[in-house]
């Protein structure tokens, strides 16, 4: 029998290959689904993702189940809270820039209808495959155009690299390796254009 060949950055633990395995690059059209992601990669600039996974249920916990109305109403008090809660990454920066997007998040629904409206601007026209990991590239001309975009409308700590890293996530690519089991699965899934 032979064995599973996945995308190699997951091989090293098992929450990483539960994730690549369930999630990583899964469509979903959900909005609280792609802010829980933008949130994320806030928090994950300039560490690992491995850290966000662990620390995972504890955002889930501290951010209002990513409920972006209920962290846009965040007063003063409830980000002295989370400064205090070990249990997440305390970056006061990141606490800000966090309930920042998340009013901008409500305005780009309100005027867009659902953010992924506005993220489909950047899907990329013509599909790339890999056939290795270190071919993936950290971003991208679509990913550098929807963080100037974002940046315009008022989102912070969204740069290309971790916007691009949020197109992977959220399936508005597919960045599975050409030889990895969840690649041709991917593909079979209805694109956002076929499923909105």
């Amino acid at each position: 029998m032979s064995a599973i060949i996945r995308c190699s950055w997951c091989e090293s633990n098992e929450l990483m290959r539960e994730y690549h395995d369930r999630e990583w690059g899964v469509p979903n059209l959900e909005d609280r689904h792609h802010f829980e992601h933008l949130i994320l990669e806030i928090f994950q600039a300039g560490l690992n993702w491995l850290t966000i996974l662990k620390k995972r249920e504890n955002f889930r916990k501290a951010f209002a189940e990513f409920d972006p109305q209920k962290i846009a109403n965040f007063t003063d008090h409830d980000k002295e809270k989370l400064m205090n809660n070990a249990g997440i990454i305390r970056n006061r920066l990141k606490i800000e820039a966090s309930v920042n997007n998340a009013k901008t998040f409500l305005k780009v629904v309100e005027k867009y209808g659902s953010f992924i409206n506005l993220a489909m601007d950047f899907i990329p026209k013509n599909k790339n495959t890999y056939k290795n990991v270190r071919d993936i590239p950290g971003k991208t001309v679509e990913s550098e155009a929807f963080s100037r975009e974002l940046k315009k409308l008022g989102f912070k700590f969204v740069g290309p690299t971790g916007v691009y890293a949020y197109m992977q996530s959220v399936g508005l690519v597919n960045d599975h390796v050409k030889s990895c089991y969840r690649y041709p699965e991917i593909e079979k899934m209805n694109d956002y254009r076929q499923i909105l």
